[in-house]
């Protein structure tokens, strides 16, 4: 192999056209494609900015032409030449008008035949992609969004930096706390038998910063939680995390839509329209069965309790007697699709949220069918067509519950199958909206208690401040999601400034004092020498790329990411270490493999 001698880079190769031609430069990169036609060699050359064709012929320099027969795919070189017009020009790749003719070529890194193509066109398992991943990255589709996602970071920073924020990084070790989901945590080895945690969010430590007099924060922060995993969620990840002082959820709200709109803007030059809708939690379960609605499409949940309130239909009766409620949505014109055995698998989704069952009525050209209507009278019938607004060609989707957001939520969760099988939801469009006032507690049916929506830090609203202790149900926090296309981009909340709600609220919450004071004392200290108003919020980086450019799944927009079962194919991380190690850390493994 060679060196690159007296050769250095004078361009990348993704941004050259027909206006450069003529130009004598210096471009590296791999090759991504060769191919030798006899007397003409086309070699492409990618960089991380694109791709570009070189041409070696008869009129080259035998040594260099020599070695142009040798290369192969991902064989590493430098190239010096004169850019020059293509005759064959294509649309295909954006250097497609041009091409460079080389004088002087050197091969830095010869290449083995790789496991898949280097190349967007192919099938290849995700497996086989985790484990080579350097090689999956060398693909533009897996490439550009790394490069896009660091461009976001770039106008992210500068967007803070100059709205008067101070990026401060907070640390990576900390204290373990309560009222999360399970922590990943570090052995101490100098204090045996104790524990750091690592951060499942900055929370404490950004209100701490704002009690500390820096008034506005930001951190693109990394966070980790042992939870199971999905399309749009990993083990760690990376936030958008801020925090300030003397404002309200509006002046967050505003602060965050004109980030949003420039970051549009920017990145894909789409003007978007603000103030972003917004719509309180119980509006946004009655209508949508979800607290992060999409709105690309209707299909509007429908409360038609009330036509059927006197129906001795045993359902019906049962959720009514209890406080419930009766509820459906009108596919509007879709009996076609919604077939007898569509809507089974629909029941399927309904059950998985919780409900009993899915009831429905088909409404087409020739006939009517419906698993319930026949124990209905027939006023309760034309009630219940009338508050759904049925007419021929409709199907009406019902579910019942003595739970009234079980019931919203199952029927929402339909709501979203119907519009993906239907092909309801427009993938090219971009709907924005703000849920607010959420509940401040949701109650656990494991821990048989009250717990947190969000987190024990929520300001209540001012009408639920004398109910915090004594009517947890009916209390809301001045709390706030940013929702796109159905998925949660970030949330955040006005925090508690005022030691004595502080207490009321971890009392509420079921903490002791001294279960407080173990867990959060030194945040409660704090507040007695002065804590201004402040509130945040913290976006996931990871979703909000993957919303950007279109992708299904947030491991498209990491680079290193793990699979299902939290392991990180490409390097066998997690991995057992040495005895030594345990021993040093005080800890012995009782199941499991050992070095």
């Amino acid at each position: 192999m060679e060196t690159m001698g007296n050769l250095r880079r004078t361009h990348y190769v993704g941004g050259l056209r027909l206006a450069d031609a003529g130009t004598e430069m210096t471009v590296a990169g791999s090759i991504a494609k060769c191919r030798d036609k006899g007397g003409i060699i086309f070699a492409d050359l990618r960089d991380t900015t694109g791709v570009l064709q070189m041409v070696f012929d008869d009129g080259t320099d035998r040594e260099v032409f020599a070695k142009a027969q040798s290369l192969k795919s991902e064989y590493v070189v430098i190239a010096r030449g004169t850019l020059r017009e293509r005759d064959a020009k294509t649309d295909k790749i954006p250097t497609g008008e041009v091409e460079l003719y080389v004088s002087e070529l050197r091969v830095l890194s010869a290449a083995e035949t790789t496991p898949f193509e280097i190349r967007d066109e192919i099938k290849v398992k995700d497996e086989l992609r985790l484990k080579y991943r350097y090689l999956d990255l060398r693909r533009p589709s897996m490439h550009e969004p790394l490069v896009l996602r660091s461009r976001i970071c770039q106008i992210v920073r500068n967007y803070f930096c100059d709205h008067h924020f101070c990026e401060i990084e907070t640390p990576m070790l900390m204290k373990s706390t309560p009222e999360g989901a399970r922590d990943y945590l570090v052995p101490s080895r100098v204090q045996p038998g104790h524990f750091y945690a690592l951060p499942q969010s900055p929370q404490l430590y950004k209100q701490i910063l704002m009690l500390s007099g820096f008034d506005r924060y930001f951190q693109i922060a990394r966070c980790f939680r042992d939870e199971d995993l999905r399309a749009d969620r990993q083990p760690e990840f990376t936030q958008i995390d801020l925090e300030m002082s003397f404002v309200t959820e509006d002046d967050i709200m505003t602060l965050n839509e004109g980030l949003i709109k420039l970051l549009w803007k920017e990145i894909l030059n789409i003007d978007l329209t603000t103030p972003f809708r917004r719509i309180p939690w119980d509006e946004a379960m009655a209508r949508f069965g979800s607290d992060k609605p999409d709105m690309r499409f209707g299909l509007e949940l429908m409360d038609v309790t009330d036509a059927v309130r006197s129906s001795s239909f045993a359902p019906f009766r049962s959720a009514i007697d209890a406080g419930g409620s009766v509820r459906l949505i009108n596919c509007k014109g879709l009996a076609a699709q919604l077939t007898r055995k569509t809507i089974d698998k629909l029941g399927e989704v309904a059950k998985t949220y919780g409900a009993k069952g899915l009831a429905y009525t088909r409404l087409t050209e020739e006939g009517e069918t419906s698993s319930f209507e026949k124990f209905l009278t027939e006023e309760e019938k034309a009630a219940l067509r009338a508050a759904a607004g049925a007419e021929t060609g409709d199907v009406l989707l019902v579910v019942s519950d003595a739970n009234n957001t079980r019931a919203c939520t199952a029927l929402g969760q339909v709501r979203l199958e119907v519009a993906r099988r239907c092909d309801l939801i427009d993938p090219s469009k971009f709907e924005f909206l703000w849920v607010v006032r959420f509940p401040l507690f949701e109650y656990s049916e494991e821990e048989g208690r009250f717990m947190a929506m969000h987190h024990p830090f929520t300001m209540p609203t001012e009408d639920s401040l004398d109910k915090v202790e004594t009517d947890q149900a009916a209390c809301y926090a001045n709390a706030y999601d940013i929702v796109l296309n159905g998925v949660e981009l970030g949330g955040g909340s006005i925090r508690i400034n005022d030691p004595e709600l502080q207490g009321r609220m971890f009392k509420a919450l079921g903490f002791t004092e001294e279960k407080a004071r173990e867990s959060f004392g030194f945040l409660m200290d704090a507040y007695r020498y002065g804590a201004p108003p402040h509130g945040g919020m913290a976006y996931g980086l990871d979703r909000l790329v993957m919303l950007m450019l279109g992708r299904d799944s947030i491991r498209d927009v990491i680079a290193f990411p793990k699979v299902q079962n939290a392991s990180e194919l490409m390097s066998g991380a997690p991995d057992v270490v040495d005895a030594k190690q345990l021993t040093d850390l005080r800890i012995a493994c009782l199941e499991g493999p050992q070095a």
